[in-house]
This record gives C-alpha cells, structure tokens and sequence, in this order.
C-alpha cells in the first residue's frame, strides 16, 4: 500500500483547475493550514506548484518539496513564485533544522511518502504546535480518480500513523474520494 509516485510526463494532468478544485479548494487549504502571512511552511509532493501557488501569497515563505527534479523543471518554466524555493529530496530525508518550520501541507501525496521515517521527519522539522494539513485520496474512493484504491490509506490509517508519530488530531472530514486531516506536532 502506499508509495506510488504520480508519473511527471503526466504534469499537465495537474494543472487541471476544474479538476483539482473538485478535490480540494484553495480556500479550503489556506482555511487548513491556518497559516499567517510571517510563517515559513513547506509543501510535500509539491508537482507542478498547483497548490503551493494558492498558499504562497498567504504566507512568508514556501518550501516546495518534491522528490522529481522533473516535476521541479516544470514549475519553473510556469514561473515560480519569489517567495518559493524549490527543494528536491524526499520526506523521510528533510533538508531542514528540527523545529523551523511554522507549517506543512500535502496535497493528493501522502499515500506517495507516508512511512515511519517520513512522519518522524515531518514531526522534527515542524515547531511545537505547528500545523500540518493532509489532503489524499481514500481507500474507501472508487479508484475512478487519482491512484489505485490499493495504493491509498483511510483517513483511520493516517490518523492512527500521525497519533503514533506524536500529532494531535484537529480536524477529520472524509469525503466520497478524499479525506482531509488537520494535526499539530507535539
């Protein structure tokens, strides 16, 4: 279960407004993430920039964390945001000091890195009650849109992994294909 990496010859699938909005409005992620315009935040599985472009306006400064320099090259020929830095590594493997970032998001990516090591990631380089919002796709969707029913968590796996991993649970909404979870590091 889990780890499927989106195929970035497919980039443009992402960029699909009417598409992605379905899932998951901008508003919607901004009201998650709750972030104030001084925070620095980071966004895992970030592709093309879709959503880091609906953040980065709200905020201070955007890490945009994909493990696919393709995805990376894309978003710059699309034009990456001043405030934007591209960083190219994997979750369980975090470019970041422990405790410097104010808040996370993954969107439609946490069934790409959840493992142990990713989420103890997640939790060293988040701040003390720093928030992280998780929009994916859920095991209990029909398949018809985003990765195989096989390849995704419930929105009860994720939460039981961010609990083992030292998350508090502040918001739980399961959708027909999607769930979104709102947690805090410890």
């Amino acid at each position: 279960m889990g780890y499927h990496t989106f195929d970035a010859g497919r980039a443009d699938k992402l960029e699909d407004a009417q598409q992605r909005y379905r899932f998951l409005s901008a508003e919607e992620l901004r009201w998650a993430l709750s972030a104030d315009s001084d925070e620095t935040v980071v966004d895992f599985g970030s592709g093309t920039g879709f959503y880091t472009d609906d953040v980065a306006p709200a905020v201070d400064h955007v890490y945009a964390v994909d493990i696919q320099d393709a995805m990376h090259d894309y978003y710059r020929e699309k034009g990456v945001p001043d405030n934007v830095d591209l960083v190219t590594s994997g979750v369980d493997d975090l470019p970041f000091d422990t405790s410097s970032l104010d808040a996370a998001f993954s969107t439609m990516t946490y069934h790409e890195f959840a493992s142990d090591g990713a989420l103890r990631e997640v939790g060293r380089v988040l701040k003390p009650g720093g928030t992280f919002a998780i929009a994916d796709w859920s095991a209990s969707g029909s398949g018809t849109n985003g990765p195989p029913v096989d390849e995704r968590f419930s929105a009860d796996e994720a939460t039981d992994a961010l609990r083992k991993h030292g998350f508090t649970v502040e918001f739980e909404a399961v959708r027909p294909e999607t769930f979104l979870l709102v947690v805090s590091a410890e």
